[in-house]
């Protein structure tokens, strides 16, 4: 059974033709792009607050005519609005990209051709590190003794650090541990990869060491819950799905317990993976392969990271500071 049509979206600063396209456009990316329901979410207000403005600096409704012809000036003059709100230059970006994206929808279906939003300049961001842990905090984050004294049972505890020891030892994301299906995660001594499903629906395999094996393998035995072959291998307290917001928390009280800043929070440790890896020889071009980026350039920002522990050892260990 095919899914029911999305709703049409109404507009007050555009006229229905614009609302039109504006749902089918969504309505392609999502289904075509599968793009995630946030970024969706984010592309559609984006629009919206596009035409808002451009409605009042108009001082009229917003028609597909007129918005294929739109001039550099108004999406400048539509940024610098944005921008004095406070918008972060990534907001900004991803404000260009959905205006873009919907620009070149209209294009391919023969409703105009926005050609000023190719003429803008995306905002510059700036590259924030991520901030790996020390190896001997990641390593005790995935040690369930280390939260023995809380009033949990004890599968918990050992299924919250089978959890991270995944994030840790194979640099997977938050998701994409609590995205495998028991069948795929294989006991201690029978095999040392895993096939995770990754951003875009991608596939990568990834090396799993045999000591992570053996705590999924106990969490595993101690779960009072059944677990099919073919459902997820982490579950809830009461055997449903396990929220990506239990594994957030638990990493929250292992923070105050162990003296780790903010910044050490579940992704902090696909970051320190990466770090790690790369601070003992590992190759670039492996490692973003290990973490599935398409990018080669996103995965450099760890040279960034390690360039500065390297120049840190430099300013405290060399003889003539």
């Amino acid at each position: 059974m095919s899914k029911a049509a999305a709703p049409p979206i109404e507009l007050a600063s555009a006229d229905p033709s614009i609302a039109q396209e504006m749902t089918r456009w969504l309505a392609h990316l999502g289904a075509e792009r599968r793009l995630s329901p946030k970024t969706l979410e984010a592309y559609g207000r984006d629009l919206r607050q596009c035409l808002d403005f451009l409605c009042a600096h108009w001082g009229e409704r917003v028609t597909l005519a007129r918005f294929a012809a739109l001039e550099a000036t108004d999406i400048r003059a539509f940024m610098a609005m944005r921008r004095a709100d406070d918008i972060a230059g990534r907001s900004l970006m991803r404000a260009l990209a959905g205006l873009r994206s919907f620009g070149r929808f209209l294009e391919r279906e023969g409703k105009g051709k926005v050609g000023a939003l190719s003429a803008i300049r995306a905002p510059k961001v700036g590259k924030t590190l991520p901030k790996p842990l020390p190896m001997a905090s990641a390593k005790r984050l995935a040690d369930a003794d280390e939260r023995a004294g809380e009033e949990r049972e004890t599968w918990i505890l050992v299924r919250d650090a089978a959890v991270m020891a995944l994030l840790y030892g194979s640099g997977l994301r938050i998701s994409e541990a609590l995205g495998l299906k028991r069948r795929e995660v294989p006991r201690p001594g029978e095999g040392d990869v895993l096939v995770v499903t990754g951003k875009g629906n991608k596939t990568r395999m990834v090396p799993v060491l045999q000591n992570v094996l053996a705590l999924v393998q106990e969490y595993v035995a101690l779960c009072p819950h059944p677990l099919p072959a073919d459902g997820p291998i982490f579950v809830g307290a009461r055997g449903g799905p396990l929220s990506p917001r239990i594994i957030q928390l638990a990493m929250e009280r292992l923070r105050g317990a162990l003296g780790l800043p903010d910044s050490a929070t579940p992704h902090a440790l696909r970051h320190s993976f990466a770090t790690h890896l790369l601070s003992r020889g590992g190759d670039l071009r492996a490692i973003q392969e290990l973490l599935g980026h398409s990018s080669l350039s996103t995965t450099q920002i760890y040279t960034g990271i390690d360039s500065e522990r390297l120049l840190e050892v430099y300013a405290s260990a060399h003889p003539r500071r």
